[in-house]
């Protein structure tokens, strides 16, 4: 992001104007992004960029950071936040993505959306004609893995070189970890049992995009994965998402990989922990270490206001 004193920031226009996985993004405007959220976070009003400007804002699943954090931020960027439940649209009863995406498309300026099949996500971007956010779907949660990246460049100056280890179900936000993560020069270790591993598509995805010293791999034992790692980062081990006739079996096979104090000492003595939340302490991760001093947890969740606004202002000019 090249900046010009009294002009506001300038983003590289070959950006696509969605947001699905995060291999959208070239690793120098990923870094943009970034250095623009800390921006936006030191001071909160300092961008208009959505000013006259409605967003559509589609919950097909259950939220707390993710909802507020988008509402919040598109009122401070001057724009007007529709929050839209999946009961209240014609699609619980029906009506095609495709008809939905046209229609919202004549109303609002930006759609984002959190739903289950990522498909679901594909279709309203088929036919939408305004940018398009992915703020969660069974397969990726680019949204929080921004959030991550930011915190960690908080924590530790740079992100090239970082080593990340990730314990637990290789799910959308290890997708997103490796996409994202590996884009901005963190080497990114996944720990999990092998039935749960992250799909290859998600693994290729993060490889194929890789920059710097930045890395994707997949292994089973969490011990290594969390050696001489700068954060160790847990996720809840039964989401909303999951047959919960099969949460018992899950919880078995998970059991290794809970992210506790032993764990978080085999990482580097200035590592920190971290989750993207809700979380179930006791469970992933012990409560000693999600309400320890080596936690950044809540940063995490802070930050997702800003990398989104960071985002948003990227993809309304974009």
């Amino acid at each position: 992001m090249e900046e010009v004193p009294g002009q506001e920031p300038q983003y590289d226009a070959r950006v696509t104007r969605h947001f699905l996985t995060g291999a959208e993004l070239t690793s120098g405007e990923l870094a943009a992004l970034l250095d623009r959220a800390a921006e936006l976070k030191a001071d909160r009003l300092a961008s208009r960029a959505l000013a006259g400007k409605s967003v559509a804002l589609v919950f097909e699943r259950p939220s707390t950071r993710t909802r507020v954090s988008f509402e919040v931020g598109v009122g401070e960027l001057g724009g007007t936040p529709l929050v839209l439940r999946g009961d209240e649209l014609q699609l619980s009863r029906g009506e095609s993505p495709r008809d939905t995406a046209v229609v919202l498309s004549r109303y609002v300026h930006m759609i984002g959306v959190r739903t289950g099949p990522h498909a679901q996500l594909d279709a309203l971007v088929a036919h939408g004609s305004v940018p398009i956010v992915n703020m969660l779907t069974r397969d990726h949660h680019p949204c929080q893995a921004l959030a991550d990246l930011l915190t960690l460049r908080e924590r530790f100056g740079t992100l090239d070189g970082l080593r990340l280890a990730y314990v637990g179900d290789g799910n959308n936000v290890a997708a997103s970890l490796m996409v994202l993560g590996a884009k901005a020069g963190v080497d990114v270790v996944v720990a999990t049992p092998a039935e749960l591993a992250p799909v290859a598509a998600a693994v290729d995805l993060a490889r194929s995009g890789a920059a710097g010293s930045g890395s994707a791999a997949v292994v089973t034992d969490p011990a290594e994965a969390a050696r001489a790692a700068h954060a160790v980062y847990a996720d809840v081990w039964v989401s909303m998402n999951d047959d919960p006739a099969e949460a018992a079996e899950r919880r078995r096979l998970l059991e290794p990989y809970r992210l506790d104090a032993r764990l978080l000492a085999g990482a580097r003595q200035e590592a920190v922990a971290l989750h993207c939340l809700p979380a179930h302490p006791g469970e992933e991760i012990t409560a000693d270490v999600l309400y320890g001093a080596r936690a950044a947890v809540w940063d995490q969740a802070e930050n997702r206001l800003h990398a989104q606004k960071a985002l948003m202002e990227l993809l309304i000019r974009g």
